[in-house]
Protein backbone atom coordinates (compact mmCIF):
# COMPACT_ATOMS: atom_id res chain seq x y z
CA UNK A 1 0.00 0.00 0.00
CA UNK A 2 1.33 3.70 -1.04
CA UNK A 3 0.14 5.74 2.12
CA UNK A 4 -0.42 4.95 5.40
CA UNK A 5 -4.09 5.67 7.02
CA UNK A 6 -3.22 7.79 10.10
CA UNK A 7 -6.00 6.08 11.73
CA UNK A 8 -5.31 2.72 11.42
CA UNK A 9 -2.82 1.34 14.38
CA UNK A 10 -2.73 -1.93 15.78
CA UNK A 11 -0.47 -2.00 19.08
CA UNK A 12 3.08 -2.90 18.38
CA UNK A 13 4.39 -2.29 21.47
CA UNK A 14 3.95 1.49 21.06
CA UNK A 15 1.54 3.47 23.70
CA UNK A 16 -1.79 5.11 22.56
CA UNK A 17 -2.63 8.35 22.61
CA UNK A 18 -0.88 9.88 20.48
CA UNK A 19 0.74 13.37 20.57
CA UNK A 20 0.34 15.09 16.81
CA UNK A 21 2.44 18.20 17.43
CA UNK A 22 5.94 17.44 18.69
CA UNK A 23 7.72 20.14 20.84
CA UNK A 24 10.92 22.17 19.35
CA UNK A 25 13.87 21.96 21.57
CA UNK A 26 15.09 24.78 20.53
CA UNK A 27 14.91 27.95 17.66
CA UNK A 28 14.92 25.76 14.51
CA UNK A 29 14.75 22.00 15.31
CA UNK A 30 11.96 19.93 15.84
CA UNK A 31 12.49 16.26 16.91
CA UNK A 32 10.03 13.48 15.86
CA UNK A 33 11.61 10.73 16.40
CA UNK A 34 13.78 10.41 19.24
CA UNK A 35 13.20 6.73 20.21
CA UNK A 36 12.98 4.49 23.45
CA UNK A 37 11.87 1.02 24.35
CA UNK A 38 8.18 2.27 24.54
CA UNK A 39 8.47 3.90 20.74
CA UNK A 40 5.41 6.15 22.47
CA UNK A 41 3.94 7.81 20.34
CA UNK A 42 4.61 5.60 17.06
CA UNK A 43 2.28 3.30 16.03
CA UNK A 44 1.92 -0.20 13.88
CA UNK A 45 -0.01 0.43 11.21
CA UNK A 46 -1.30 -2.94 9.39
CA UNK A 47 -2.06 -2.28 5.10
CA UNK A 48 -4.16 -4.94 4.76
CA UNK A 49 -6.25 -7.71 6.70
CA UNK A 50 -4.15 -11.11 6.59
CA UNK A 51 -1.14 -9.91 5.11
CA UNK A 52 2.39 -10.60 7.69
CA UNK A 53 2.97 -7.64 9.37
CA UNK A 54 7.07 -6.74 10.02
CA UNK A 55 8.55 -6.94 13.76
CA UNK A 56 9.56 -3.44 15.08
CA UNK A 57 11.58 -3.13 18.37
CA UNK A 58 14.04 -0.81 20.20
CA UNK A 59 17.44 -1.65 20.00
CA UNK A 60 21.15 -0.04 20.89
CA UNK A 61 22.77 -0.85 17.53
CA UNK A 62 26.32 -0.05 17.55
CA UNK A 63 25.37 2.73 19.87
CA UNK A 64 22.85 4.01 18.73
CA UNK A 65 19.05 3.76 20.22
CA UNK A 66 17.14 2.84 17.29
CA UNK A 67 13.95 1.12 15.68
CA UNK A 68 14.94 -2.15 14.48
CA UNK A 69 12.71 -3.12 11.42
CA UNK A 70 12.95 -7.25 10.29
CA UNK A 71 11.30 -7.89 7.16
CA UNK A 72 10.07 -11.60 5.95
CA UNK A 73 7.37 -11.71 3.35
CA UNK A 74 5.86 -8.87 5.40
CA UNK A 75 4.50 -5.27 5.09
CA UNK A 76 3.65 -2.38 8.02
CA UNK A 77 4.59 0.76 9.06
CA UNK A 78 5.44 2.17 12.22
CA UNK A 79 3.93 6.04 12.39
CA UNK A 80 3.21 8.68 13.88
CA UNK A 81 1.51 11.87 13.22
CA UNK A 82 3.29 15.45 12.92
CA UNK A 83 2.57 18.96 12.21
CA UNK A 84 5.59 20.76 11.17
CA UNK A 85 6.11 24.13 9.81
CA UNK A 86 8.20 23.64 6.77
CA UNK A 87 8.70 26.94 5.96
CA UNK A 88 10.95 27.42 9.13
CA UNK A 89 12.25 24.42 9.28
CA UNK A 90 12.12 22.41 5.97
CA UNK A 91 14.85 19.94 5.74
CA UNK A 92 14.02 16.15 8.07
CA UNK A 93 17.08 14.60 9.02
CA UNK A 94 17.60 10.97 10.75
CA UNK A 95 20.21 8.18 9.81
CA UNK A 96 19.41 4.30 8.76
CA UNK A 97 20.71 1.53 8.02
CA UNK A 98 20.06 -1.74 6.48
CA UNK A 99 21.99 -5.10 5.97
CA UNK A 100 21.39 -5.49 2.39
CA UNK A 101 19.48 -4.09 -0.40
CA UNK A 102 16.53 -6.51 -1.98
CA UNK A 103 18.22 -7.89 -5.32
CA UNK A 104 14.62 -8.96 -6.47
CA UNK A 105 13.15 -5.68 -5.92
CA UNK A 106 12.20 -3.21 -8.98
CA UNK A 107 10.75 -0.18 -7.87
CA UNK A 108 8.92 0.64 -11.84
CA UNK A 109 7.14 -2.58 -11.20
CA UNK A 110 3.95 -3.79 -8.87
CA UNK A 111 5.57 -7.13 -7.75
CA UNK A 112 9.21 -5.39 -7.58
CA UNK A 113 7.89 -2.40 -5.48
CA UNK A 114 9.49 -3.84 -2.40
CA UNK A 115 12.71 -1.89 -0.37
CA UNK A 116 15.20 -2.64 2.65
CA UNK A 117 13.94 0.67 3.93
CA UNK A 118 11.89 3.45 3.19
CA UNK A 119 10.71 6.87 4.79
CA UNK A 120 7.08 8.27 4.43
CA UNK A 121 6.07 11.84 4.69
CA UNK A 122 2.15 12.24 4.23
CA UNK A 123 0.52 15.35 3.49
CA UNK A 124 -2.77 16.92 3.36
CA UNK A 125 -3.16 19.09 -0.08
CA UNK A 126 -5.10 22.98 -0.01
CA UNK A 127 -8.57 22.56 -1.18
CA UNK A 128 -7.32 24.26 -4.41
CA UNK A 129 -4.96 21.96 -5.23
CA UNK A 130 -7.24 18.63 -5.39
CA UNK A 131 -9.31 18.67 -8.57
CA UNK A 132 -12.32 16.17 -9.54
CA UNK A 133 -10.21 13.40 -10.72
CA UNK A 134 -8.08 13.30 -7.47
CA UNK A 135 -11.10 13.87 -5.28
CA UNK A 136 -12.67 10.63 -6.94
CA UNK A 137 -9.67 8.42 -6.57
CA UNK A 138 -9.04 9.71 -3.02
CA UNK A 139 -13.05 9.28 -1.69
CA UNK A 140 -12.34 5.30 -3.58
CA UNK A 141 -9.56 4.93 -1.73
CA UNK A 142 -10.65 6.17 1.70
CA UNK A 143 -13.81 4.28 1.30
CA UNK A 144 -11.33 1.01 1.38
CA UNK A 145 -8.75 2.18 3.43
CA UNK A 146 -10.79 4.77 5.85
CA UNK A 147 -11.02 8.24 6.57
CA UNK A 148 -7.53 9.62 7.62
CA UNK A 149 -5.83 8.30 4.47
CA UNK A 150 -3.66 11.24 3.52
CA UNK A 151 -3.74 13.17 0.25
CA UNK A 152 -0.26 12.67 -1.11
CA UNK A 153 3.12 10.92 0.10
CA UNK A 154 6.90 11.23 -0.49
CA UNK A 155 8.83 8.35 -0.08
CA UNK A 156 12.53 8.55 0.55
CA UNK A 157 14.06 4.97 -0.34
CA UNK A 158 16.90 2.95 0.16
CA UNK A 159 16.66 1.14 -3.31
CA UNK A 160 18.63 -1.91 -4.76
CA UNK A 161 19.30 -0.66 -8.70
CA UNK A 162 18.25 3.01 -9.19
CA UNK A 163 20.49 5.81 -9.46
CA UNK A 164 20.56 8.25 -6.29
CA UNK A 165 18.33 11.00 -7.26
CA UNK A 166 15.94 9.27 -9.22
CA UNK A 167 11.73 10.70 -8.28
CA UNK A 168 9.26 8.83 -10.18
CA UNK A 169 6.33 7.79 -9.25
CA UNK A 170 5.37 4.91 -7.02
CA UNK A 171 4.34 2.18 -8.92
CA UNK A 172 0.93 2.11 -7.68
CA UNK A 173 0.01 5.55 -7.89
CA UNK A 174 1.23 8.66 -8.77
CA UNK A 175 -0.14 10.10 -5.14
CA UNK A 176 3.35 8.60 -3.84
CA UNK A 177 6.51 9.76 -5.07
CA UNK A 178 9.31 7.50 -4.72
CA UNK A 179 12.54 9.22 -4.25
CA UNK A 180 15.82 7.52 -4.30
CA UNK A 181 18.82 8.46 -1.63
CA UNK A 182 20.95 5.71 -1.14
CA UNK A 183 21.16 2.50 -3.86
CA UNK A 184 22.88 -0.66 -3.55
CA UNK A 185 25.36 -2.24 -0.80
CA UNK A 186 27.75 0.47 -0.82
CA UNK A 187 26.77 1.47 2.32
CA UNK A 188 25.17 -1.54 4.18
CA UNK A 189 26.02 -2.79 7.25
CA UNK A 190 26.41 0.93 8.88
CA UNK A 191 24.76 4.07 9.72
CA UNK A 192 24.30 6.94 7.19
CA UNK A 193 22.59 10.62 7.48
CA UNK A 194 20.14 11.56 5.47
CA UNK A 195 19.35 15.92 5.06
CA UNK A 196 16.26 16.39 2.43
CA UNK A 197 14.62 19.04 1.81
CA UNK A 198 11.05 17.97 2.49
CA UNK A 199 9.61 21.72 1.11
CA UNK A 200 11.55 21.69 -1.79
CA UNK A 201 10.61 18.28 -2.60
CA UNK A 202 6.91 18.74 -1.67
CA UNK A 203 6.72 22.05 -4.19
CA UNK A 204 8.10 20.44 -6.67
CA UNK A 205 6.65 16.98 -7.00
CA UNK A 206 3.23 17.85 -5.67
CA UNK A 207 2.73 21.60 -5.32
CA UNK A 208 3.36 24.80 -2.46
CA UNK A 209 0.97 24.48 0.61
CA UNK A 210 0.60 20.76 1.59
CA UNK A 211 0.40 20.20 5.33
CA UNK A 212 2.95 17.39 7.32
CA UNK A 213 0.90 14.58 8.58
CA UNK A 214 2.19 11.85 9.43
CA UNK A 215 5.73 10.22 9.74
CA UNK A 216 6.54 6.53 8.90
CA UNK A 217 9.55 4.48 8.57
CA UNK A 218 9.18 0.54 7.15
CA UNK A 219 11.13 -2.01 5.21
CA UNK A 220 8.93 -3.72 2.49
CA UNK A 221 9.37 -7.08 1.47
CA UNK A 222 5.34 -8.83 0.66
CA UNK A 223 6.02 -8.49 -3.16
CA UNK A 224 9.64 -10.28 -3.64
CA UNK A 225 8.63 -12.89 -0.61
CA UNK A 226 12.57 -11.53 0.69
CA UNK A 227 13.70 -11.03 3.85
CA UNK A 228 15.91 -7.71 5.32
CA UNK A 229 16.65 -6.03 8.65
CA UNK A 230 16.86 -2.07 8.81
CA UNK A 231 17.14 0.48 11.48
CA UNK A 232 16.41 4.29 11.96
CA UNK A 233 17.20 6.76 14.51
CA UNK A 234 17.35 10.41 15.28
CA UNK A 235 14.12 12.00 12.89
CA UNK A 236 14.11 15.81 13.08
CA UNK A 237 12.94 18.70 11.08
CA UNK A 238 15.85 21.51 11.00
CA UNK A 239 15.70 25.40 9.56
CA UNK A 240 17.72 25.69 5.98
CA UNK A 241 20.54 27.50 7.66
CA UNK A 242 21.35 24.18 10.59
CA UNK A 243 23.19 21.21 9.79
CA UNK A 244 21.40 18.20 11.80
CA UNK A 245 21.81 17.46 15.20
CA UNK A 246 24.23 14.72 15.42
CA UNK A 247 25.28 14.75 19.24
CA UNK A 248 24.94 11.03 20.51
CA UNK A 249 21.72 10.27 22.57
Amino acid sequence: MFLAPIGMAAPAGASAGIASVPPADRAGVQWVGRFDPGLAPWQEVRLKAGQRPNAFRFIQWDGVGAVEVVSQASMSLLARPISVDLNATPFLCWQWRIAASLSQADMTRREGDDYAARVYVSFRLPPAAIGLGLRTQLALARAIWGADLPDAALNYVWDNRQPVGTTRPNAYTDRAQMVVLQSGDLNAGRWVWERVDVRRDMNRLFGPGAESVQLAITADTDNTQTATRSGFADFHFVAADLPCDRQPR
